[in-house]
């Protein structure tokens, strides 16, 4: 049976960690799908690529309230999905070959056999079996598909496989009401779909800040069909369409069916039991702060382990992780306490920090300003009536708790505001301190910034 030094399972930000530092070692990967991971393949990368084709189309469209007459005169889907992954399949490509010659590699699903040892399912109907000093589990996770989908029968896309679909649908219902959700119904919907969103909340993004999601909804009402604090109770249908039954008896009709109904961790395929490692309630893998899970040898990170999903989490505990592998010093400590986020639907919306609800939940001492995009110059030649920029301090020391922005660039703008927060800048502090360049949309932050009664 083969013995590796180090083994990684799962190429995403996995890959990212062996570098010149493991030169002498003997690595071994192991990857179940393809290389560069959720980020690369069906995730953060091709979404954002299709949301921008998305947002110029809808630019468009919406150029007459600048006095600008001009319509779509198509939309040429192949060719907008060609152009993202003749990019992207190359580089998963050559991603996998770059690793097959400097070393081994297994396609296919692991799992623990024993204490640092495992079997690999492999794609080509193989079994391989090896033993480890060391493993790495970063094999991130999958899209959740609720019963009444999986049990109805009836055909349907997530977003590992919406991306590369041969034609747009006429009409599209989508199953969620997530960031993922929105992301794609922004997507088709600027391409000319029809898109109706089914969620069980009553409001979209659930969990980000009470202001983000009764704007967002608000916002976006008026381009889809929402369908919220309702769950489908039956899905049915075939290649011809798909009818969901909702729990208030309402039928939505649909020529596809996206389900974004969240995500879950592939910590469930590994038989971690027989390794000793722990997991949460959800799925996720405990793990303490340098990375390490509850076995001897075993370090996780990224979407199979944390409680922030995203691809900048996972890139920054592969580098803590890779450090502490090869560091005869003091462990490095993951540092999740200040993770920022994007959505990158129409509108956009940038998020840091503590929510209001949360603050409130706290207990603490906190003043609001909200800087509408329509009160600076550059709101004005946008034509911007929804955009926004809210930012919670605590009073009497001006320390900056929160800030959540929703419009356009609203995921570039917040982060002057991560860096504020991370430099433990004060709110009046950062206003002052430098000159804020006229008349750009980032007055929307300085002058939320002014506003603030701390």
């Amino acid at each position: 049976m083969p013995h590796h030094d180090l083994v990684v399972v799962g190429a995403g930000s996995g890959n990212t960690i062996v570098d010149h530092r493991f030169a002498d070692l003997d690595v071994a990967f192991v990857e179940a799908t393809h290389f560069g991971g959720t980020c690369l393949n069906v995730g953060c990368i091709p979404t954002k690529m299709l949301a921008y084709a998305a947002e110029v189309a809808e630019t468009v469209r919406s150029a007459h309230t600048l006095g600008v007459d001009a319509s779509v005169d198509r939309v040429r889907w192949t060719d907008i999905r060609d152009r993202v992954f003749s990019r992207l399949d190359p580089i998963a490509q050559e991603g996998r070959k770059y690793r097959e010659d400097h070393g081994t590699v297994y396609i296919g699903t692991a799992s623990f056999t024993g204490p640092r040892a495992m079997s690999v399912a492999c794609t080509d109907g193989s079994t391989a079996e090896f033993t480890a000093d060391r493993i790495v589990l970063a094999a991130g996770g999958r899209p959740i598909v609720p019963p009444p989908v999986v049990e109805g029968g009836a055909p349907y896309e997530t977003s590992d496989t919406i991306m590369r679909i041969d034609a747009l649908p006429r009409r599209l219902a989508v199953l969620g009401g997530g960031y993922i959700a929105a992301e794609f119904a922004h997507v088709f919907g600027g391409l000319g779909c029809e898109v109706t969103m089914v969620e069980a909340a009553d409001e979209l993004l659930y969990g980000m800040d009470e202001t983000i999601t009764e704007h967002f909804a608000a916002t976006v009402r008026d381009r889809f069909d929402l369908r919220l604090g309702r769950t489908a109770e039956q899905v049915v249908g075939d290649d011809e369409g798909v009818r969901l039954m909702l729990d208030d008896g309402a039928v939505v009709e649909a020529d596809m069916l996206l389900v974004a109904a969240g995500r879950t961790p592939n910590s469930d395929r590994m038989n971690l039991g027989a390794a000793g490692v722990d997991t949460h309630e959800d799925g996720r893998i405990v793990v303490d702060e340098f990375g390490r899970t509850t076995a001897d040898g075993v370090w996780a990170l990224g979407d199979i382990s944390t409680d922030h999903p995203l691809k900048h989490v996972a890139n920054h505990e592969a580098d803590v992780v890779g450090d502490n592998l090869t560091t005869d010093g003091p462990l490095r400590a993951v540092d999740n306490s200040l993770v920022p986020a994007a959505v990158f639907a129409s509108p956009q919306v940038g998020t840091v920090g503590l929510t209001e609800q949360q603050c409130r939940d706290q207990r603490l001492s906190y003043a609001v300003a909200v800087q509408p995009y329509s009160d600076v110059a550059y709101g004005w030649a946008m034509e911007d009536e929804t955009g926004f920029c809210k930012i919670i301090a605590e009073t009497g020391t001006g320390r900056l708790l929160g800030a959540h922005l929703m419009g356009p660039q609203a995921s570039t703008l917040v982060q002057q505001l991560v860096q504020a927060m991370a430099l433990e800048v004060t709110a009046h502090r950062l206003a002052d301190v430098q000159y804020w360049i006229h008349p750009a949309l980032s007055e929307v932050v300085e002058n939320a910034l002014r506003n603030l009664d701390v």
